[in-house]
Parts: structure tokens; C-alpha cells; sequence
């Protein structure tokens, strides 16, 4: 099984070789058999290239069974015309990753809100309001005049159908609710229509219960009380927001997992929810967990996709792994209170993947 690694800009690097290891441990544990091939992106590749990314890497990463992408600074690279793309649209676009799968789990050993939440977000991640990808050339925001900035939106049938269809598969394995978010009280015909194509895909999931909530009125019940929530369906903007306040009220970005996928082409690619964090980097202090519970996210995804049950062990492994390392305050990075730093957590926690 083949892997694909690009350890990106920042503490990407860093977080990158802490997974590897713990990777590498589940390997061993489980025979999966992993192999790894890595290639620059972002800054390394602008100064060495020209571009954060390149046609042929887009190229390469096809031929592999998984993908691990490290956190990218796009928010500070050139515009797309002089080389800078930002390569995690570039990889959701054109690989068609278009379920992106953020879960927030709290723990109880680090949460301080002392409410409890399980529920999975289902982010459609290839248009909606985004203006790298929702035109087939150039940008979806523009300025006709000095003074004015237009934004437009992109909402395919196709996308909304399959992105739903994601969110009730997933719901079936899981407690049997659909949430299915919008702001059609406003944006009538955009947002009606997703939920129409939501209400279209429940029918063939007649076990599923589904609901609606406004966008807004989400963020407050995420608040108050998140456990009545199982699996969260929400067009990219909305899911985007949604998904960083969810993880933050379960212990932290830093805490969640995310891959994004497609069943149909079988490609799916983990890739921590948070950002690169120039500030720390190189000074082995980052939080790997959320790069790491990704990739173990990747594993139990090929394993199911594929049927082979040793790697739906392994992810469930790391997962167990990490909660370990995670539940003793002496085995926590400084951004949790403890001592260890990014190599050394991933140890901890590559060492208690071996355990089995």
C-alpha cells in the first residue's frame, strides 16, 4: 500500500514525520504492508519550481492509495497566476476529494466545556462559496469597478446529492440522524436547494431521521447542547465554519481528525484541520495529534473500502493510541500543559499503536 507524503509549509514537516512514525508502528502491529514516497509543496516547492504545486505532483498523487498532506500557509503565497496556488483546494478539486470527513469526539479527561459531543461534520470541499473552485476558469470573486467586490456561489446537483448520500451512508454505521444545515430563510434558492437534494437522497434511507437547522442557530446548539448531534451535513462554507467550532468545543483543533474523500474514484487523503503555524516551527513544539488521528482516520477508511480488516484495526488502534497518550498530562505537547514535543509524542504514541 502506497503513500503519499507532503509535509507542506510550517510545522508541517514536523507533524509529517511524527505520523510517519506512528504509521510505521501500526505497519509492523498489522502487516498493512505501507511504503512511502514523499514530494514538496508550498514554499519549498515555489523557490525550487516556481508554484506551491505542480501539474505532475497532482499527477503522482493519483497512482497512490493514500495521501497524507501537510498544513500549508496559501494565505501567504503569491496569487494563483504567479505561482500560488493553495495546493489543499488544488488536491479537493482535482482529485474530486469531495467528502471532507471532520468527526468531533470530546474526552473527558480534556474537556472543559463538560459538555459531550460525537458527531461527524460531512464538508462538500469542491464549490459552494469559494472562489478557487467554483469557475472552470479563473476566479469566482472579481471587481467590475474599484469600489466594488462581487462573490458568487456554485451549487451542483451532482454535489449536493453525493455529498448527502456521504452523510446518511455514515449516519447508517453510526446513530441513525442526519442534520442537515442551511440559510434558505435567506439564501432562498441556493440553500433550498441543497435541502432539496438532501430530502431527495433521504428517501433511499428510510432509517435515517433526518432535520434542519439555520446556520446560525447551529453554532448556538453546538454550545449548548452538541450531543443531541450524530452526523452534520452543510455545503463547504457552512461545514467549514461549523467544523473549527466543533473541534474547539471538544478539546481543540488541534485534537481532530479529518480526510477527504471519494468512494467512487477510492482516493482519500488526511490532512490535519489546523493551519501551519509558522510561529513554532522547527522548535519541536507542535501538537501532532490531529495529522495523526487523520492518517488513522485514512486507514480505517481504505480498510473498509477494500475490505481488509487489518487496517480498519490499525486506524482503530491509533485512535485508541492517542487517547492514551493523551489522557496521562505527562505524555501532552505544551499547547495541552505538558512536557513532550512533537517527535517524542509521536513515540508515545507509535509505542502504544505496537501494544495492538
Amino acid at each position: 500500500m502506497r503513500i503519499f507524503v507532503l509535509p507542506g509549509d510550517g510545522i508541517g514537516p514536523e507533524i509529517c514525520q511524527a505520523t510517519v512514525t506512528v504509521l510505521q508502528a501500526a505497519d509492523r502491529a498489522f502487516e498493512l504492508g505501507l511504503s512511502y514516497d514523499y514530494e514538496e509543496i508550498g514554499f519549498v516547492s515555489l523557490e525550487k519550481y516556481g508554484t506551491t504545486l505542480r501539474d505532475e505532483t497532482l499527477d503522482r498523487a493519483r497512482s497512490f492509495d493514500g495521501i497524507i498532506l501537510g498544513p500549508v500557509s496559501h494565505m501567504d503565497y503569491p496569487p494563483r497566476d504567479k505561482g500560488g496556488p493553495n495546493p489543499s483546494a488544488q488536491f479537493r478539486v482535482k482529485l474530486d476529494l469531495y467528502a471532507n470527513v471532520r468527526p468531533a469526539r470530546s474526552r473527558p479527561f480534556l474537556n472543559a466545556s463538560g459538555k459531550e459531543m460525537d458527531l461527524v461534520i460531512m464538508r462538500e470541499a469542491t464549490e459552494g462559496f469559494y472562489p478557487d473552485r467554483n469557475m472552470f476558469k479563473g476566479s469566482g470573486e472579481f471587481m467590475p469597478t474599484p469600489d466594488v467586490v462581487i462573490s458568487m456561489r456554485k451549487l451542483t446537483a451532482h454535489a449536493c446529492e453525493r455529498i448527502a448520500r456521504a452523510a446518511f451512508v455514515l449516519a447508517m454505521k453510526r446513530r441513525k440522524k442526519v442534520t442537515a444545515i442551511h440559510k434558505a430563510n435567506n439564501f432562498i434558492l441556493s440553500d433550498g436547494f441543497f435541502l432539496e437534494k438532501v430530502h431527495k437522497v433521504a428517501a433511499d434511507f428510510p432509517e435515517v431521521s433526518v432535520d434542519e437547522v439555520i446556520v446560525d442557530a447551529m453554532t448556538a446548539h453546538l454550545v449548548r447542547h452538541p450531543s443531541r448531534f450524530d452526523v452534520v451535513v452543510a455545503t463547504n462554507f457552512h461545514a467549514d465554519i461549523l467544523s473549527d467550532l466543533a473541534s474547539e468545543l471538544s478539546g481543540g483543533l488541534g485534537l481532530a481528525g479529518s480526510i477527504n474523500a471519494n468512494a467512487e474514484t477510492g482516493r482519500v487523503c488526511a490532512q490535519a484541520q489546523h493551519g501551519s503555524a509558522p510561529d513554532i516551527q522547527g522548535q519541536n513544539k507542535a501538537n501532532p495529534t490531529s495529522l495523526i488521528l487523520s492518517a488513522g482516520m485514512m486507514l480505517s477508511w481504505l480498510g473498509e473500502q477494500r475490505g481488509l480488516p487489518a487496517f480498519e484495526a490499525a486506524g482503530a488502534a491509533i485512535d485508541r493510541a492517542v487517547d492514551a497518550v493523551l489522557a496521562d498530562p505527562k505524555t501532552r505537547t505544551p499547547d495541552l500543559g505538558g512536557p513532550l514535543g512533537t517527535d517524542a509524542f509521536g513515540e508515545h504514541v507509535a509505542r502504544r499503536v505496537a501494544r495492538g
